[in-house]
């Protein structure tokens, strides 16, 4: 009993400690090879799912009631594992040289993204079948509406950003021109517009299930209050950001990075999975 008490907390520290890690090594080693990065990716996925396994998953085999609680929050954990291979791709290149000479790693990045909304998606669909299960059907029922919503318009925004932008920048490069064409403008204004809606319905979709999931006990009081501050914050922010001037345009940018918004409910899964 000890040792596996030992386990479970060295887990949950691991978990804990990825997407700190993560961030830290992405904006400040930036690129690096991909035959370092991709082993140690490779390996992270091996030990996120094995710590998962280890602080509650592994009940699945034991406990069926609770497979739609336990393969839910399991779901929005997954989003991370996937994005933990951002540490060596580094922040998105800043010119559009650099974004074609690496154009395989940024269809890539997108691509991972669009798979990690799907499983947000998935984790928060399952979630809400047990909140309603447990008795809970008003928030849960505002929450699942907003992240609906707010996926299929994510997934709308990255394979833009990694493949219509990176044709775009593939036909500037070979052209040897200076910019995109003017009607390319527009285009990104309303892909800007349509990152202010799925972002804020995202964490607006995060508050209705932090007081959803405080209600039937599935956290406590005071993570739901944390959730609830934080995810109202974002919303705000990015919000804000679609109508003022600077500061709120870089702490929009700030908050709708995907990473941000994915945090929480990542968090969110570590808790009840190492819960139930």
């Amino acid at each position: 009993m000890k040792s596996e008490n030992t386990s479970k907390r060295i887990s949950l520290f691991y978990l804990f400690a990825v997407p700190f890690l993560v961030a830290s090594a992405g904006f400040g080693i930036g690129k690096i090879s991909p035959a370092i990065y991709l082993p140690i990716w490779i390996l992270n996925v091996m030990l996120m799912i094995a710590a998962c396994w280890t602080i509650g998953l592994n009940k699945i085999r034991t406990n069926r009631s609770q497979v739609n609680l336990l393969m839910g929050s399991f779901f929005l954990i997954v989003p991370w594992i996937l994005i933990s291979m951002f540490f060596g791709i580094g922040p998105p290149p800043a010119t559009a040289a650099s974004w074609v000479e690496t154009a395989t790693e940024q269809q890539i990045r997108y691509s991972m993204l669009t798979t990690a909304g799907i499983f947000i998606a998935f984790g928060f669909a399952l979630l809400k079948e047990k909140l309603n299960t447990d008795g809970e059907n008003f928030y849960s029922l505002l929450g699942i509406i907003s992240i609906m919503i707010a996926i299929p318009l994510f997934i709308l925004d990255m394979l833009f950003w990694g493949f219509t932008l990176t044709d775009s920048f593939k036909l500037l490069v070979s052209a040897n021109a200076d910019k995109l064409p003017e009607w390319f403008n527009p285009l990104r204004v309303l892909f800007g517009m349509i990152s202010v809606v799925e972002v804020a319905l995202t964490y607006l979709a995060i508050a209705f299930f932090a007081v959803s999931m405080k209600r039937v006990g599935f956290i406590s009081s005071f993570s739901s209050k944390i959730y609830l501050l934080i995810s109202l914050f974002g919303f705000m922010v990015i919000v804000l950001s679609a109508f003022l001037p600077e500061p709120f345009v870089t702490a929009g940018f700030a908050v709708s990075i995907p990473a941000a918004p994915f945090l929480m409910p990542y968090f969110m899964g570590v808790n009840m999975l190492s819960k139930t």
